[in-house]
C-alpha cells in the first residue's frame, strides 16, 4: 500500500473536501480535488441520511461533518500519529462492525485501520449507511491504492484477522461468542457524566446542554448523568439549557419524552421536568432520551473515588475543572483522534496485528 505519508494526505484531502459542509452553509470552494464527482453527490448522501434516520436531523449530520473536517486537519493528524511507530509489512484485514447511534460513529475506526496501513472489512448499520461509502470512494479517487482496501458487506463477515465491535452491553455479548477468538476490541454501553458544584457559570451551564443534547443524547459521550452536591439547586440549569426546548419539533424525540414522563409518573417516581427534559435521581449511568439522571454526593474526594472504581461505565467527565481528568462542559462531541473510545488504543491493538 501507500507509505504512511500517502495515506495522510488522502485523510486530509478528505478533511478539505469535508470543510465545505457545515452548519454555516454548505458552499462549494474552489481547488478541491474531485469536486465536480463529489460535491452534489455528498450533499444527495447527508439528504437521503436524513430522510432515511428520524434521528439523524441536517444540523448533526453536517456537526459530525464539520468535527471530522477539523479533526482531519494536517496537524491534528501529525499531533495523533507522533507517539506510533505506523510501519505494518504484513497488512491483515480488519473487520470493523459499527453502531449507527450518530451519523459517522464508526469513523475513527474506518481512518485508524486506514492509516495503520490494513485492510478493512466493514459492517455498517443500518441506521447510519448512507455517508460512509462516499467518503470511502473519495478516499480511493484522492489515493487509487485504496481501492483493494476498502470492503462493505451486508452479510456474514468472514476472512478477516481481527475485529472492532461497538455496540451495546447485549450485542457485546453476542460480539464476544461469535469473535472472542480473534484478536479483537468489544466495546459496550458507556456514557458521559458530568460533575456540578454550584458554582457553574450561565455559560457554562449552557454549554452543558450542548454535551446533553447533541445528536439528542444517543452518543456515548453524551452526558447521560449528573453528580451534583446534596443541596443542588436545578434552577438554573434548567434557566440556562431552556433554549434547547426546539427538540420538540423532532418527533421522535418528543414521543421518547411523552412516553418516558408517563412511565415514570404511573410508576410514581419524583421527578424535575422543565417540560422537554427529565431529570430523576437514580444510581444507572444510562439514562432514556429526553432523560438525565442525577445522584447526589457530599464530599468531592469521595465521589472522585467512585468515580476511579466505576471508570468502566464512563466515556467522558466533564466539570469547570472540580474533578480530575475532566474536560470542560460543552467539549464532549469534539473528542481530539487521541480521545480513544472506552480508553481502549485502537492504533495501538491495529500495530500489533
Amino acid at each position: 500500500m501507500a507509505n504512511l505519508n500517502q495515506r495522510k494526505v488522502a485523510f486530509i484531502t478528505l478533511g478539505k473536501f469535508l470543510n465545505q459542509f457545515s452548519n454555516k452553509g454548505i458552499i462549494k470552494k474552489e481547488n478541491i480535488p474531485h469536486n465536480e464527482l463529489f460535491f452534489d453527490a455528498l450533499k444527495m448522501q447527508i439528504d437521503r441520511s436524513v430522510e432515511f434516520n428520524g434521528w439523524f436531523n441536517k444540523e448533526n449530520v453536517l456537526f459530525a461533518l464539520e468535527s471530522w473536517a477539523e479533526a482531519l486537519r494536517e496537524e491534528n493528524i501529525n499531533q495523533w500519529l507522533k507517539p506510533y511507530q505506523v510501519n505494518i509489512s504484513n497488512p491483515k484485514t480488519i473487520a470493523v462492525i459499527m453502531a449507527g447511534n450518530i451519523p459517522l460513529v464508526g469513523f475513527h475506526d474506518f481512518l485508524s485501520v486506514l492509516i495503520s496501513g490494513h485492510k478493512i472489512l466493514v459492517k455498517q448499520s443500518s441506521n447510519d449507511k448512507h455517508l460512509l461509502p462516499i467518503l470511502a470512494k473519495y478516499l480511493e479517487y484522492v489515493n487509487p491504492e485504496f481501492k483493494n482496501k476498502i470492503t462493505f458487506s451486508d452479510g456474514r463477515l468472514a476472512d478477516f484477522d481481527a475485529v472492532i465491535a461497538t455496540g451495546s452491553d447485549n450485542s457485546a455479548k453476542y460480539f464476544d461468542y461469535y469473535f472472542g477468538k480473534h484478536p479483537h476490541i468489544i466495546r459496550q454501553n458507556r456514557n458521559g457524566i458530568a460533575v456540578l458544584t454550584g458554582n457553574e457559570t450561565e455559560e457554562e451551564l449552557k454549554a452543558l446542554g450542548e454535551d446533553i443534547f447533541r445528536y439528542f443524547g444517543l452518543g456515548c459521550r453524551n452526558v447521560a448523568k449528573l453528580f451534583v452536591p446534596n443541596d443542588y439547586n436545578f434552577d438554573n440549569l434548567f434557566k440556562a439549557i431552556y433554549d434547547y426546548n426546539y427538540l420538540l419539533d423532532n418527533n421522535k424525540y418528543t414521543n421518547n419524552y411523552d412516553y418516558n414522563k408517563a412511565v415514570y409518573l404511573m410508576s410514581l417516581y419524583d421527578l424535575l421536568e422543565n417540560g422537554f427534559l427529565m431529570l430523576k435521581e437514580d444510581p444507572s449511568y444510562t439514562s432514556p432520551i429526553a432523560t438525565l439522571f442525577f445522584e447526589k454526593y457530599a464530599d468531592l474526594e469521595a465521589l472522585e473515588e467512585k468515580l476511579i472504581n466505576e471508570k468502566d461505565k464512563i466515556q467522558v467527565l466533564v466539570s469547570n475543572g472540580s474533578v480530575k481528568n475532566s474536560i470542560p462542559f460543552g467539549e464532549t462531541q469534539k473528542p481530539k483522534l487521541w480521545d480513544y473510545a472506552d480508553g481502549v488504543d485502537t492504533l495501538t491493538f491495529l500495530l500489533e496485528q
